[in-house]
């Protein structure tokens, strides 16, 4: 699969095989994905293999099932997982002991969902939205102060 977007040319190829007995509880097929990337010039940007596994046997598990799952994997990763990095600076968080960080990430998830449900696609605009006004988030959970 080829595509062109940002600026770049990306090639990605899979493999799919039988998982070997005993790798993994339940894993029943492996994948291999290479990913071969050139700028617009076609100079090579970079080249990158990844290995995974998968309980969906390879009848069930063919490299178009695979690749939607991992593209899926990877917008959850942009949409909540960097958000949360980026944006909240949860990995500079020094909350880490007991159920703190749970509930932190919990929280932050609650924060991006309403955002999200209420059209913002800027979840940094939307906090900065949020924090003008105390009723303004409290008007993305239908709460009236």
């Amino acid at each position: 699969m080829t595509d062109r977007a940002h600026g770049r040319d990306e090639t990605r190829t899979i493999q799919v095989l039988p998982a070997p007995a005993g790798m993994f509880p339940h894993a029943a097929a492996a994948f291999l994905i290479e990913r071969h990337v050139r700028n617009l010039d076609g100079s090579p940007r970079s080249a990158i293999a990844a290995l995974g596994i998968t309980s969906l046997d390879p009848g069930r598990a063919g490299p178009e099932r695979i690749a939607v799952h991992v593209c899926g994997h990877w917008g959850i990763e942009n949409k909540l997982h960097y958000v949360r990095d980026v944006t909240f600076g949860e990995d500079g968080s020094r909350v880490r002991t007991g159920n703190a960080p749970r509930v932190m990430a919990s929280l932050r998830n609650l924060a991006i969902a309403a955002l999200r449900a209420d059209g913002w696609t800027s979840i940094a605009s939307g906090l900065r939205w949020a924090s003008r006004d105390y009723a303004n988030p409290l008007s993305l959970l239908n709460i009236t102060p």
